[in-house]
């Protein structure tokens, strides 16, 4: 049932989006160099590594880091890529890996492929049987502000509580937090 609502609300998604997709993709295109979509090795479902787009916000040059362990992430981010990152709209090619099966609209966010502080939790925990989503218990209860054991806490609280309810509920709290700019810290 998950998945066909997952593959009805992209198809969904994608077509209300596609102008503000494209925009976007153009904005991205003009004000700096390099490719428009920036593919990131994540950790999905049993710890398998997948290929996930999100707009590029940063330099080509920037470290295959989390952003919070970058020195000064703010020195790394293009032109209007504190603006994609504030908004959430770096998040919208994403669609792709909902549409695919790698990602869920709700589940724990994936992590990189190097965050082995926070995989070796999620697995210590159980949390890595979950397919990981665009938008998560954790996205909405504090995001990026959250230490990683607080991440994981929440994210098993979901696999413990994971519904539809739950999850409809999980988007419409991630509709509020987004266009307020909740929880995103560059």
């Amino acid at each position: 049932m998950k998945r066909i609502l997952d593959l009805l609300l992209a198809c969904l998604a994608a077509v209300l989006l596609l102008l503000p997709v494209c925009i976007v993709a153009l904005l991205v295109r003009f004000t700096s160099p390099g490719p428009v979509l920036y593919w990131s090795d994540r950790v999905g479902r049993d710890n398998r590594i997948f290929r996930m787009p999100k707009f590029r916000s940063m330099r080509q040059d920037t470290p295959a880091v989390a952003t919070h362990l970058l020195a000064n992430p703010q020195s790394f981010l293009t032109p209007i890529g504190s603006f994609l990152r504030r908004s959430s709209l770096d998040e919208l090619p994403q669609l792709w890996s909902i549409l695919v099966g790698d990602m869920s609209f709700v589940g724990p966010r994936p992590a990189l492929y190097n965050q082995d502080d926070l995989i070796a939790l999620r697995t210590e925990r159980g949390v890595h049987r979950l397919l990981p989503g665009l938008t998560g218990w954790a996205q909405v209860n504090g995001r990026d502000e959250l230490a990683i054991p607080q991440k994981v806490e929440l994210d098993l609280a979901y696999l413990q509580r994971q519904s539809l309810w739950f999850d409809l509920r999980i988007l419409w709290l991630t509709l509020l937090k987004v266009a307020r700019s909740d929880g995103v810290t560059h």
